[in-house]
C-alpha cells in the first residue's frame, strides 16, 4: 500500500458496496473492506495528520475508525433510507479538545466517482451561527472574511458554501462586499477531483496543496468564530 495513494482495493469496495448496498456482500467482502476501507483510511490519515498539523498547529486527527475515520455503518433509525451502508469513504481532522463538527476542520470524502476535499464548518450550531453573524457585521473581522475569501479564490476556482438563506437575518446588517456572507449557515471552501486522483503516488500532495489553499477560510473561522475549540 502507498503511504501516500489509496489502493485499488478501496475504489473496488467502494463500488461494490454501492452496487451491493447489503449484509451478505459485505460479509463475502470483509477482507476487502479490511484492506481498502479501513487499513487504507488509516494509512492517509497517518500520512495527512503531522502534515495538516504543520498548517495548523493545534488540528487534532486520529488515525482509527470513529476518530479521523468515520464507521461504513449508516444510522438508519430516522430515515427512510434503509440501506446498511455508506457508500463513501470520509475523513475529518478537527479542531478541539474533543472530536466534533462543532469547530472548523479539514473534510475528506472519497466516492466511487470522486474525491471532494477542503476546509471549514458545515452547518452552525446556534451559538456558533450567532458569533459567525456579528463576526461579519464588526468591521475588524468582516474585513478579514472579505480578505480570506479572495485569497483563497486567488489560489484557484475552490468553492465556498453555505449559503442557504434567501434573506438577510433579522437584526443583522453589514456593507455590500459582506452582506451576503449573512445569507450563509456554514462557510466552507473545498474543490472535486475524479476518484481516479486518489490513486496517483503524490495524491498526499495534491491533497496538502488544496488543503493549504482553502486554509485561509477554515483559519478565519478558527480565529474569529469558533466558540469550541
Amino acid at each position: 500500500m502507498s503511504a501516500t495513494g489509496f489502493p485499488q482495493a478501496t475504489l473496488d469496495f467502494l463500488s461494490g458496496i454501492a452496487a451491493h448496498n447489503e449484509k451478505a456482500w459485505f460479509d463475502e467482502n470483509r477482507a476487502l473492506y479490511e484492506a481498502g476501507y479501513v487499513a487504507a483510511g488509516r494509512a492517509f490519515v497517518e500520512e495527512m495528520g503531522p502534515r495538516l498539523k504543520a498548517l495548523s498547529p493545534s488540528v487534532q486527527f486520529a488515525a482509527k475508525v470513529n476518530g479521523s475515520q468515520s464507521r461504513i455503518n449508516r444510522d438508519v433509525r430516522f430515515s427512510k433510507d434503509k440501506r446498511p451502508y455508506k457508500t463513501h469513504l470520509d475523513l475529518w481532522f478537527w479542531h478541539g479538545e474533543k472530536r466534533s463538527w462543532d469547530c472548523p476542520g479539514f473534510w475528506f470524502r472519497l466516492t466511487p466517482d470522486g474525491v471532494h476535499l477542503g476546509c471549514g464548518l458545515h452547518g452552525m450550531g446556534k451559538e456558533t451561527l450567532e458569533s459567525f453573524r456579528h463576526s461579519i457585521v464588526l468591521p475588524r473581522s468582516g474585513k478579514a472574511l472579505v480578505a480570506a475569501v479572495e485569497a483563497v479564490r486567488a489560489n484557484g476556482d475552490y468553492e465556498i458554501g453555505e449559503k442557504t438563506r434567501k434573506r438577510l437575518p433579522r437584526g443583522f446588517e453589514a456593507p455590500e462586499e459582506r452582506a451576503e456572507f449573512l445569507l450563509y449557515e456554514g462557510l466552507t471552501a473545498g474543490t472535486s477531483l475524479p476518484a481516479s486522483a486518489a490513486l496517483e503516488a503524490d495524491f498526499a500532495d495534491i491533497c496538502m496543496s488544496h488543503f493549504t489553499a482553502t486554509w485561509p477560510v477554515g483559519k478565519w473561522l478558527l480565529d474569529e468564530v469558533a466558540t469550541g475549540a
